[in-house]
Parts: C-alpha cells; structure tokens; sequence
C-alpha cells in the first residue's frame, strides 16, 4: 500500500500569478512618454479650438458674413472629420511613424497662414489643410500613446486630457493677440506646432513594438459601433455647451461678457479634471462602469445648470457639468482600442476623430434652436442628450480578456 503522492512544494520567493483583471501601472519611462503625447495632443488640439476662436476677427477684420464665417467651421470641420477612419486604417498598415509630427506641423501651419491670405477661397482651403493635419495627429499619436500607456486607463487619460488643456487654451492665448493685432495674428501660432513637430520627430515610437502589440486578440465591431454611438452623442453635448454657454450667461442669466468668459473657462477647466478623474476611476471600477457613470452624473448636472438661478452659483455646476461629460472621454478612447486591438490607428481615428467632429457638425442644428428658443432652450435640450448616452452604456461589454471586477487596491 503506498501513500498518497507528494506535491512539489513551491519555491519560497515564488509569488502568486497576478489575476487576470489587474492592471499593472506602466513604468517611469511610459509616463515620461504619455506626457510627451499628452503636450503633443494639447498642441493638435489647441488649432481646433483656434477656428472657432478666430472666425469673429474674420467677420470684424474682413467683413465676412455670418455664412461665410460658418463656412470656415466647416472647413476645419469637415477636413478633420472625414479623413480620420481612413487615415486610421493607413496607420494600421503601413510604417508610418511620422505621421503624428507631419500632421501637426500640417495643423499649425494651415492655421498660421490662414490669418496672413486675402481671399476667402484660399483662407477656406488653408484652414480645411489645418483640419486634415489634425485628422492625420489624432490616429498616429493614439496607436503610439496606447503603446505607452498599456492597460493603464490613467495614463491614456494624461493623453486624452492633453486635448482638452489644448481646447481651453485656444480663446485664452488667441483672444489678446487678436484683439491687438488683428487676424494677422494667426501666425505667431505656427512656431509650437514645428517645435512640437520637431520634438516627435526625434522620440517617435519603434514600430515593431507598436505593430506587434496590434495584431493580439479580435476585433469586435458590434461593442465598437455602440461606442462610437456614446461618443457621437458626448460629442454633441460637449459642442453645444461650450458654443452656447457664454450666450446663456449673458441673455439668459443677464450677465457680463467677462462671467460669461469665466463661465466657459469653468466649464473647460472641468473637462481636464474630468478626463483625468476618468482614467483612475476605470482603473478602478472597470472601463464600461465609468462609461455609464459619466452619463449618469451628466444629466442632473446639465439639468442642475439649466435651472439654477443667479449669475455665480451656476458657475459651480459649470464645472461639474464638464466634468461628468469628460469622465468616459479617455476611456472611450482606450475601450475603443480594446475592441479593435488589431486596428488602434482605426479606432483612434474614431473616438478621437470622426466621432468627436460630428459634433462640430451637428452643432448648426443645435444654433437653429437657439434662434427660436434662445440658448436656454439649446441648453434644455442638452440635458436630454445625454440620457441617450445612458442607454448606449447599457449595450456595452468588457473587451476580451477582461474582466468586470475591479483592479485590486494598492
């Protein structure tokens, strides 16, 4: 008769295996990196948030029509929007580790010279170039950031929340020099897009790394379309309350221009804490949960803005508006990347791109409500759209290979 048989008796250092839904932080040199691309992105992103802020200089200083200035939103617009996917799509294919630095010297360039040519034609065309330049940034440089970041939603947020910082600084920075200068001033914006450009170039990625990293696991559109769907309707919202916000202060609230300003700047201020709050809560609770609770929190938030009272006290839910909308927007971008994982150019293309300029386009529809019931009425509707939002998040799935249960605390 012989005993029962002996189990090998592990070694003392041996630790056990890390469960599968832990999601190690990424190491010194990857956040070194993350906020090289985050700065990157702020600087793409702060030409975006150029246009709007110098189409009043081009009706003041060329006495342009209302029409005419529409027609240069939409130019960026429709440069940026359009050619992302497929642009994505070339990212995923082909080595092209200079597309990111190209793209944003593109972007400022474009911008820069828009503000120094006389006809309109020519100024349409060179701010519809600064939009294809950022459609080329945006699915480089978040193939090149996820590779950087890992599984950490916290580090894609420094990348996410770099676009935010660059939106907010656009009226700040272009304000003084148009006031004093006039639109001229549109090329002292040029020198930070080639320096920036220039940084890229000399610390872009390796390609291997990041063309190895794309082809694990399989892409799951179905996940993706609903996603992109949520950041479509965030990107609405987001649109309409910063182009209507200042307006509600002052014909609805009665303010001065300078609190309505302030009310803006509250608003923006609250995206970047949102983003960034965003990526360590998915750390946390998981990716689909902050998803769902950004749209949650965002409704009573607009709502909260739309009825209270007083020209100060809304300012408190101006920031917390802004902040419940940026929650996901990080996390749509990594989700977005977890669902595609053979395809991370495609799908920053995507959320970062495609999804996020339909809201600049649809933001007409929303500026006709305004003329028949005011910017209050823009900002009724607004405290709707995001339930829609809501019930997007209830279709969303963990990404393969991961599951719901939170990361481990420490």
């Amino acid at each position: 008769m012989t005993g029962p048989t002996a189990r090998p008796t592990p070694p003392a250092d041996a630790s056990p295996p890390a469960p599968a839904t832990s999601r190690r932080p990424p190491p010194a040199s990857a956040w070194r990196r993350m906020r090289m691309w985050g700065v990157a992105h702020a600087a793409d992103d702060l030409y975006q948030g150029l246009v709007p802020a110098c189409v009043p200089y081009f009706v003041l200083d060329r006495g342009y029509s209302y029409v005419a200035a529409s027609g240069l939103t939409l130019a960026a617009a429709l440069g940026s929007a359009v050619p992302q996917p497929f642009i994505g799509i070339a990212v995923d294919r082909y080595r092209l580790s200079r597309m990111a630095p190209a793209g944003l010297a593109v972007a400022g360039i474009g911008l820069g010279l828009s503000g120094l040519v006389r006809p309109y034609a020519a100024v349409w065309l060179l701010i519809l170039l600064s939009g294809l330049g950022v459609a080329m940034f945006h699915p480089a440089a978040g193939k090149a950031a996820r590779e950087a970041a890992g599984d950490s939603a916290s580090a894609m947020s420094v990348f996410a929340a770099g676009g935010s910082v660059g939106f907010f600084l656009a009226p700040v920075l272009a304000t003084p020099a148009l006031v004093a200068m006039g639109v001229g001033a549109t090329a002292l914006f040029i020198p930070p897009a080639v320096l920036m450009a220039f940084v890229l170039l000399r610390h872009r990625p390796a390609a291997t790394a990041v063309r190895a990293a794309a082809r694990a696991g399989r892409d799951r559109w179905g996940p993706f379309l609903v996603l992109t769907g949520i950041e479509v309707v965030r990107s609405v919202a987001f649109f309409g309350a910063i182009t209507f916000i200042e307006l509600f202060w002052i014909r609805h609230l009665h303010s001065g221009r300078g609190l309505a300003g302030v009310a803006l700047a509250c608003f923006l201020v609250g995206g970047v804490a949102g983003t960034l709050l965003g990526g360590r809560i998915a750390d946390r609770t998981g990716m689909v949960r902050t998803v769902q609770l950004g749209a949650l929190m965002t409704v009573p938030a607009l709502i909260a803005l739309r009825l209270t009272p007083g020209t100060v006290l809304p300012l408190l839910f101006a920031i917390l508006s802004g902040l419940a909308l940026n929650i996901p927007f990080a996390v749509l971008v990594k989700l977005g990347q977890d669902y595609l994982p053979g395809r991370p150019g495609t799908a920053a293309g995507v959320t970062l791109g495609l999804a996020v300029s339909v809201g600049g386009l649809i933001a007409p529809a929303l500026g006709a409500a305004a003329q028949a019931y005011g910017p209050q009425g823009v900002f009724t509707i607004l405290c709707a759209i995001p339930a829609l939002a809501l019930v997007l998040g209830l279709f969303l799935t963990e990404p393969d290979g991961q599951a719901c249960s939170p990361r481990p605390p420490g």
